[in-house]
């Protein structure tokens, strides 16, 4: 059992860990933006680069910010019946919907997304703008980043859960109340 709490723990730690520091990225997405703009209207420059540049740290916010987000319980949850559940029952959702819906479209989005991030690596893509970003497959592999950080945040929450249901839970990451701890 403690394997598995130490799992739970370590992607928490990860997810928390990428999630605070792509977090810095808004404030990056701002200032160039904020930068851009100046440069175009108040000086008549402009940088191809540096206006993709801020729509690659918004994508990095989102696309490798999932995973943190999913672990704070940030995502739309539909709560028709989920509040009015014990948290017995609110595990058995939580473990169900992990495996029919979250699991199923994260290998979906990762393998459609796979010629396009392979066919990217394989000729070392680059913006199609003239100065625009190099690398352009950094920024289409995040679609696997992100399937990577929620795949696991969802086993994390999966085994959160079956602990919990097993008499040997332990307390969410967020405090959320859940008994057995140390059972």
């Amino acid at each position: 059992m403690d394997a598995l709490r130490n799992f739970v723990s370590a992607v928490d730690a990860i997810n928390d860990w990428v999630g605070r520091a792509v977090a810095w990225l808004t404030l990056g997405c701002v200032l160039t933006c904020f930068a851009v703009v100046v440069l175009r209207y108040g000086f008549d420059m402009g940088f191809p680069w540096m206006q993709e540049l801020y729509v690659w740290q918004h994508a990095a916010v989102f696309m490798a910010g999932a995973g943190y987000t999913f672990l704070h319980r940030g995502h739309v949850n539909v709560d028709v019946l989920y509040g009015r559940l014990g948290d017995r029952g609110r595990a058995w959702v939580d473990i169900l919907g992990t495996f029919v819906f979250l699991f199923p479209w994260l290998a979906a989005v990762a393998i459609a997304s796979a010629p396009f991030v392979l066919s990217s690596w394989s000729i070392g893509e680059s913006s199609s703008t003239a100065d625009g970003m190099p690398a352009v497959y950094l920024l289409k592999s995040l679609v696997w980043v992100f399937c990577g950080l929620m795949f696991v945040q969802g086993l994390a929450l999966v085994v959160r859960r079956g602990l919990f249901l097993a008499g040997r839970g332990i307390i969410d990451h967020d405090g959320d109340r859940v008994a057995n701890e140390g059972a």
